[in-house]
């Protein structure tokens, strides 16, 4: 039988894409932290496991601290070791206890071990950018990693590790450290200030390029991700980063020979002067990827896989080039209410409560896939609209300016307040640019190469027994059924399938947005594409009037109606 420490060892190595750089172990009475570093911040005295002064308090850490230089100002009497951000989590705990989590703005999943009382507390980023699961063996031991394969062998019984929550081991229970208005969904009132919104964002990005490591941005043309490089473009200099590493900026797209992603995006890159990367991939390389990915991402949810191959792929490529950071638009569709089902929100209280949902589920949808896909290849990914004082002030503001469809464009508060006419952040006709899904802006064929390759695979005999053969979560269409049956060759317990969201969607919205489209009860498929017809027929002549003036249109409108007990394994990913 192999020893606590060999099994540790295992394990975290099935962690090394994450953090390929260096390898951490600590042990202390039977208990255990290990830990893949990708060294961003700190480059010479960073690795981990950190330490308070006297090392009686040990730290794994996967995340970045973005205030952690102001935190350390806090500190007057704590002596550093290193440069790292994530070193003044064992100052912080030291100074205040548990109840310091909130102070900081950053990304991050934590393991803190306390020597001085056999003590562990875990934590997660509020909005779960990082990823994160616990888990508790036969033998009484506690788990905790950034992904469960490891695990996957050991545990009887794993989880998610929530969002925006912390576990005490002395108090042998979770609790919610963040806990912001919108978490109610309370409708806000707070008027709409372009200007508010849009400094918010500009600090949202600049305080992301907290590097010491060459980073590029992902440019898929649309607004979210143009508007990302156009900030990080006009700031850059004045950075820390800009200075050590230089104002060069790589920008990075994917998508299939002629689609609308690859266009806009090398359209966005030549306005802004980025050094731009285009790669092409057929159908083929994306089905090629499919089993790599499921292993990867953890998850057979159809519009997770389908999403992150792209994502896989690309990420491949980006670290080849040398960069281990990128920039990325997520979030910014749920927290403006930005998916095209939206027009159809019938009042703002639905559209707000909507959107409430939406950031609350994010952590199980596009923040595991954004983060798991391009940490497969040892890539960080960063998301400004994600910042926790962003989403603040974006969800405080008076949802009836969120409300588009006949109204307005999607969006509109946002491509309002960079529609900057004497220094434009990006050309007219981009930043009223129309959505398009992610599946589908990479290019129009390519879901239906995958529905494709699944019916090749599965047999109508084997849909009509989906029911028996799988009871939980039963496929309704043949992609999801192929891409179930792979997940289960590699993650065959229970516990894992209970880690998938399963719940009816089409177009990305929740089970309750549904009753927003009774015609699409019947509907096999959630791609974005049924809402195609909503956002051509709300908004042909609304484009045109936005890019015009569309001052114009918010003034004819004005009116209208998201171990202990032997064993404390903290095997996160990396961390800087």
């Amino acid at each position: 039988m192999e020893d606590v420490a060999s099994v540790l060892k295992k394990e975290s190595e099935r962690l090394k894409h994450r953090g390929p750089d260096w390898i951490g172990i600590f042990q202390h009475k039977g208990n255990y932290l290990a830990h893949q570093r990708l060294a961003i911040v700190d480059l010479t005295s960073g690795d981990q496991p950190l330490f308070n002064e006297d090392k009686t308090i040990a730290v794994v850490a996967n995340g970045e601290i973005y205030n952690h230089e102001e935190l350390r100002k806090k500190l007057p009497n704590h002596t550093f070791r290193t440069n790292s951000d994530c070193e003044v989590i064992a100052h912080l705990y030291e100074e205040y206890g548990e109840n310091f989590v909130d102070m900081l703005d950053g990304i991050f999943s934590f393991v803190l071990y306390d020597t001085r009382d056999n003590h562990f507390l875990v934590a997660r980023d509020a909005i779960g950018i990082t990823s994160l699961y616990i888990g508790w063996g036969e033998d009484a031991s506690v788990w905790v990693s950034s992904e469960y394969k490891t695990m996957h062998e050991d545990c009887e019984h794993f989880e998610r590790f929530q969002p925006g929550t912390l576990y005490s081991s002395r108090e042998r229970a979770f609790r919610r450290w963040y806990n912001p208005v919108w978490f109610s969904e309370i409708i806000p009132t707070t008027p709409y200030d372009p200007m508010v919104l849009r400094n918010a964002l500009e600090k949202a990005v600049v305080k992301r390029l907290m590097t010491d490591v060459p980073f590029g941005v992902l440019l898929s043309g649309g607004l979210d991700s143009s508007l990302v490089a156009s900030i990080t473009s006009r700031y850059l200099a004045d950075t820390k980063a800009g200075r050590q590493l230089g104002t060069t900026i790589h920008s990075f797209c994917i998508g299939l020979e002629g689609s609308p992603d690859l266009k806009a995006g090398k359209e966005v890159a030549d306005y802004l002067g980025t050094v731009h990367h285009e790669f092409h991939f057929t159908p083929q390389d994306g089905i090629d990827a499919i089993e790599d990915v499921i292993y990867h991402i953890e998850s057979y949810e159809l519009t997770t896989v389908r999403s992150s191959i792209p994502t896989y792929l690309i990420s491949r490529k980006i670290k080849s080039h040398g960069i281990k950071m990128v920039l990325s638009g997520e979030g910014s569709d749920e927290i403006f209410g930005g998916y095209l089902y939206f027009h159809k929100a019938p009042n703002k209280e639905e559209l707000h409560q909507e959107s409430c949902r939406k950031i609350k589920a994010l952590h199980q949808y596009d923040c595991l896939r954004a983060n798991k896909a391009t940490s497969a290849w040892g890539l960080e990914a960063r998301f400004p609209y994600l910042d926790k004082e962003f989403v603040s002030v974006v969800m405080g503001i008076d949802p009836d300016n969120k409300m588009s469809g006949q109204r307005r464009i999607e969006k509109w508060i946002l491509r309002n307040a960079f529609d900057d006419k004497e220094r434009p952040y990006l050309p007219q006709h981009i930043l009223w640019r129309q959505k398009e899904q992610m599946s589908d802006g990479v290019g129009y064929n390519w879901i239906d190469a995958l529905k494709a390759h699944a019916a090749s695979h599965v047999t109508d005999t084997m849909m009509l027994n989906a029911a028996r053969t799988y009871p939980l979560h039963t496929p309704p269409t043949k992609e999801a059924y192929y891409y179930r049956m792979i997940f289960e060759k590699i993650f065959p317990k229970q516990p894992a399938r209970l880690t998938i969201p399963w719940e009816p969607t089409v177009a990305c919205c929740t089970p309750k947005a549904l009753s927003w489209f009774p015609e699409w009860s019947n509907n096999m498929d959630p791609s974005g594409r049924a809402a195609w017809g909503i956002h051509n027929s709300a908004n042909k002549k609304l484009v045109t009037a936005d890019i015009v003036d569309p001052k114009k249109v918010e003034s004819q409108n004005d009116g209208a109606a998201t171990t202990t007990n032997g064993a404390t394994n903290g095997v996160n990913g990396h961390g800087h």
